[in-house]
């Protein structure tokens, strides 16, 4: 079925209590006309969106930072920084103009030097980033406003993976930023954005804040989706991280709080009954649920030893402990997600059924003799907190040794990137979501990337599907770029990478007075008036 026809929702009542994490002191008289208060779905606490792939900062990323190309909303690649595109006559040179009146935060000029060292860091770390660095012979800048790509084919693969829309997201930085290795964060946050950040007023936990940056010029098109003009319509943006949703949700109502960015489907009748807000889905085709084995250490060294819980898991059991509402999920087995354009179910037939039979087969094949599986666990973000418990209890169910260790989501964030043993702090498994912008094709699909230790957390090693995505991206048709993806599953299914567990909604709630609140896949604070 398509994804999320089904819009009723359920009824329910709420009762107002007071807010107490610090969002009185700022008084409404302050924040009606000049600032908008930001429920965000998670606490950011590393601030490089080239160093991790979490979307809370990713979502900070967008505040500050801009980008060379943007999709609107119909998907189609628009530029942002960038003024004019030119190619040589063979196709293989592609020169990237910079638009007039780009200026960082600290009111120096935005270079072409500046962006090419900002797309080698983004480069070597994202998975679509390193697919379009294998076909550059060379980048340079050509004085301050030329950035010359020299491409070993001709492609279009520089403007549709500058133009990726979420982790990792091509944003720009100053050289001397963007000179921080990638493996290294960065420890100064200067843009080119609509937005400042404050970072005297950070308070890790408790308040983010944004501030209007009067030396950025929007394009003069129309926003749409992410791209357009970026117009800051109100002077600061506060976020103000809430792990009890239904405090937030009662704050929210009582018109303390403009925007909670993810309210859970349980809970959305509060908002709508109380009558004081709204909801509105900012990303239609919704998200994924997935798995990520960790293939450095046992059990999951062993590709039998994966493929058992391609088939000891199912969707269901994870859709329903976490959005329960069918009117908000979908049962999807394409790799690529179900209504976009590479949906396909081959190769998938016996998979995600819990044929614990089969799983146990498996087991055997791959020898598991009972080795600890560390499954990391989320506890602070409502849409992740039920996803580890049912992986366990799964596991379990055909012979699996679990230890379940809880974290907030910034320490998994940050643990995750550790190739230690799970016993000396590693990991061997942990679940996630990813936006379908991410998923769409096996470019942007970052936990497919099969390139060993260039590969994101996990690091699977796969030389077929490193060949599997180069076809896709040397494709000159959709039905060459479809007989691409239907390998590539079948790949995938002998090599898992991980197990996506199904498609879902995240929609926002947001004051009555406010307006502009963009569709775009990305939760974006220009545009928004009040």
């Amino acid at each position: 079925m398509s994804l999320f026809t089904h819009r009723a929702f359920l009824t329910g009542a709420v009762t107002a209590i007071a807010l107490s994490l610090g969002i009185q002191a700022i008084t409404r008289a302050a924040h009606a006309e000049t600032e908008l208060l930001v429920v965000p779905h998670a606490d950011p606490k590393i601030l490089d969106p080239i160093w991790t792939t979490a979307y809370i900062s990713r979502n900070h990323g967008y505040m500050i930072y801009d980008t060379l190309f943007s999709l609107d909303a119909n998907g189609e690649i628009q530029p942002q920084m960038v003024d004019t595109v030119t190619r040589s006559e063979d196709g293989k040179t592609v020169t990237l103009t910079l638009r007039e009146g780009l200026m960082w935060h600290d009111n120096t000029p935005v270079t072409a030097h500046d962006c090419v060292v900002s797309i080698q860091r983004w480069g070597g770390k994202d998975a679509m980033g390193q697919k379009l660095m294998s076909f550059v012979e060379n980048l340079s800048a050509d004085g301050d406003m030329n950035i010359v790509f020299e491409m070993s084919i001709p492609t279009g693969l520089v403007e549709l993976a500058l133009s990726k829309p979420s982790s990792n997201v091509p944003f720009m930085m100053p050289a001397r930023v963007a000179e921080t290795p990638g493996d290294e964060q960065i420890t100064e946050y200067i843009g080119s954005g609509p937005y400042v950040f404050n970072e005297e007023e950070w308070q890790p936990g408790t308040r983010v804040v944004y501030e209007k940056f009067d030396g950025y010029v929007p394009r003069t098109e129309a926003p749409s989706g992410l791209a357009g003009g970026k117009v800051a319509k109100v002077d600061r943006v506060i976020w103000t991280p809430i792990r009890d949703i239904q405090q937030a949700v009662n704050s929210l109502n009582a018109g303390e709080l403009d925007i909670i960015e993810s309210v859970p489907a349980d809970v959305i009748p509060l908002v709508e009954d109380a009558g004081a807000a709204y909801i509105k889905d900012p990303n239609p085709p919704g998200l994924q649920y997935t798995a990520r084995y960790n293939v450095l250490h046992p059990p999951f060294d062993n590709a039998k030893v994966r493929q058992a819980l391609l088939y000891a898991f199912n969707q269901e059991d994870f859709l329903e402990a976490t959005v329960g509402n069918p009117d908000y999920y979908t049962v999807c087995k394409a790799l690529f997600g179900c209504g976009l354009p590479f949906e396909t179910d081959a190769h998938m037939e016996g998979l995600l059924e819990s044929n614990f039979a089969k799983a146990r087969e498996l087991l055997e094949e791959g020898g598991y003799n009972g080795e600890e599986v560390l499954l990391m666990h989320s506890t602070n973000v409502p849409v992740l907190t039920n996803l580890a418990p049912v992986a366990k209890d799964l596991m379990e169910a055909i012979g699996m040794n679990v230890k379940m260790e809880s974290m907030d989501w910034s320490t998994l964030v940050a643990r995750r990137s550790k190739k230690d043993a799970p016993a000396d702090g590693g990991w061997n498994m942990f679940i996630t979501a990813w936006t379908m912008g991410d998923l769409i094709n096996p470019l942007t699909a970052a936990f497919l990337n099969s390139s060993c230790e260039s590969a994101l957390f996990g690091w699977p090693c796969s030389e077929e599907i490193e060949k599997l995505r180069d076809d896709f991206a040397r494709a000159g048709s959709h039905e060459e770029q479809m007989a691409a993806v239907v390998a590539l599953q079948a790949a995938w299914r002998e090599y898992p990478t991980h197990i996506h567990l199904g498609q879902w909604a995240s929609p926002s709630a947001l004051a009555k007075n406010v307006d502009g609140y963009l569709q775009g896949g990305v939760p974006v604070f220009w545009n928004i008036s009040k």
